[in-house]
């Protein structure tokens, strides 16, 4: 397969397509709509779940998992919920097999085997979790409960791409139960905060934190807090989501506490979740037309040694420095591989961990051993610099912890040339369709309005932003009053 990618000036989308696979990060699966996240793409994955794990359980919470299969009466008992994911849910109806006496080594379903009661594949698990709730939940010392679970779940998404949009996918989804309104809103707000914290500073991609409108809010949920990124073709992407739920599914499934004086309350639900499709803001933010560009606090390899040699002589010299250096690294808890393979040339490696984004490559060759230098080579900016070997270790050390600041700050502005204030309709649809990114609007509040202007342009409000600054203006659709200016975006 070539290396060589599509131009993102070219073909954004199948820039993106194109990458996710000759990365090795993801591949298409025999399944329609599902993938295989192979081992490269996993082991970025698996930093990102043990960042927030790690986070997760700093503020309380602890991991349990619960049953892929929900039956159709439990799903159906919060009615918003339910009617929010109906058209994505792939239902079990059969538990058996059996030979197929029209067609010889063909199998059919069994229509003695249909089962009592349908199951629905969790597209999200909120009626079997708090359905479990009722049985954890009697007094005010068991509140509040923090429970979160590494999962997969299924929405039956009729057009897909990787990471972005599968019909399985991976995810954490948190769910806790408080015994008080307050509580919970603290609990939502403290969950959309971490979620910042982890995509800034660990991902370095800036994140706007805000509402969702009642129209984009989840289903079941009396507020959504979101966080929402901008790619790099301006279009934004919702990275997580965090949702206080009232007490919705507490009466839904009847989940009550005795409180001090004795009386029984509903308890007051949360539920959060960043997905696998974190992979792909991830891609989309910071790689460039060579290939994966990864911020060092993600990548699996953050420095990888590539020898340069023509005679076995020079390839042990070069070997013997290497794997001292692979050594002091492993020892300051960086991530090293030293590339030792005889099957391929420099070159080929040199261009194999480009595509791949590892943040910082290392060239040794016979000179450098005379010399007491390397040659040290930056993926974010393509830059190279001959470094004595003297303090090379604590040296690339910094420079990984300049490499993910110099990512987030040219994520950042990016992101502010790109909020763009608009006073009118045409001015929007001239900003959406030429310039791109998140465009700064007045709005009436309307449902009405906001569903017209989806129509119109295909732009949707991603957020009203936490830090908005209250201001009387005039809706750019409707001319009707407003108290405030909502970001609108087409998104992924």
């Amino acid at each position: 397969m070539s290396k060589e990618l599509t131009k993102r000036a070219e073909d954004y989308s199948k820039w993106y397509n194109e990458l996710v696979v000759k990365a090795d990060l993801a591949e298409n699966s025999g399944v329609r709509g599902c993938m295989v996240i192979k081992p490269y793409g996993y082991a970025i994955w698996e930093k990102m779940q043990a960042e927030l794990d790690r986070m997760f359980k700093e503020t309380g919470h602890s991991n349990a998992y619960f049953p892929l299969f929900v039956p159709k009466s439990m799903f159906e008992a919060e009615e918003k919920n339910a009617e929010g994911f109906a058209k994505e849910c792939a239902i079990v109806t059969h538990y058996r097999l059996k030979n197929d006496p029209d067609k010889p080594g063909k199998l059919m379903v069994d229509p003695n085997a249909k089962l009592e009661e349908e199951l629905i594949v969790r597209p999200t698990s909120e009626a079997i979790i708090w359905s479990t709730y009722k049985n954890w939940v009697q007094s005010y010392r068991d509140l509040p409960l923090l429970i979160n679970q590494w999962a997969n779940v299924v929405r039956w998404e009729m057009r897909t791409r990787l990471f972005l949009r599968t019909a399985e996918f991976l995810w954490q989804e948190g769910h806790t139960a408080h015994a008080t309104k307050a509580e919970a809103i603290e609990e939502s707000e403290k969950m959309m905060h971490v979620y910042a914290d982890f995509v800034e500073n660990f991902m370095a991609i800036p994140v706007i934190k805000g509402l969702k409108t009642e129209t984009e809010r989840f289903a079941g949920a009396e507020e959504t807090y979101c966080i929402e990124a901008l790619m790099q073709d301006g279009k934004a992407l919702q990275a997580g989501t965090s949702h206080f739920l009232g007490q919705n599914f507490a009466k839904a499934f009847d989940v009550k506490f005795a409180n001090q004086e004795g009386k029984q309350e509903h308890v007051w639900g949360t539920s959060w979740g960043v997905s696998t499709r974190l992979m792909g803001a991830l891609v989309m933010t910071h790689s460039d037309d060579n290939g994966l560009v990864l911020p060092p606090n993600l990548a699996p390899i953050q420095v990888v040694i590539v020898p340069i040699f023509k005679t076995d002589e020079e390839f042990d010299a070069i070997s013997a420095v290497a794997n001292d250096l692979v050594a002091q690294f492993k020892k300051l808890r960086i991530s090293v591989k030293f590339d030792n393979r005889t099957t391929q040339k420099p070159g080929f490696k040199f261009a194999e961990w480009e595509l791949k984004g590892v943040p910082v490559r290392i060239a040794v060759g016979p000179k450098d051993l005379e010399n007491g230098t390397f040659e040290i080579a930056r993926r974010d900016t393509l830059s190279k610099e001959v470094k004595s070997k003297e303090g090379i270790v604590n040296y690339i050390s910094d420079l990984l912890e300049q490499i993910q600041s110099d990512l987030f700050n040219r994520a950042l502005d990016y992101r502010n040339t790109h909020v763009t204030e608009v006073n009118t309709f045409e001015e929007f649809k001239d900003v959406l369709e030429n310039k791109t990114g998140f465009i700064a609007a007045h709005w009436d509040g309307t449902p009405e309005t906001e569903e017209k202007i989806k129509d119109l342009t295909k732009a949707t409000i991603r957020c009203i932003p936490l830090n908005r600054v209250e201001e009387e203006g005039k809706c750019i659709f409707s001319g009707a009053k407003s108290t405030g200016r909502v970001l609108f975006a087409k998104a992924y």
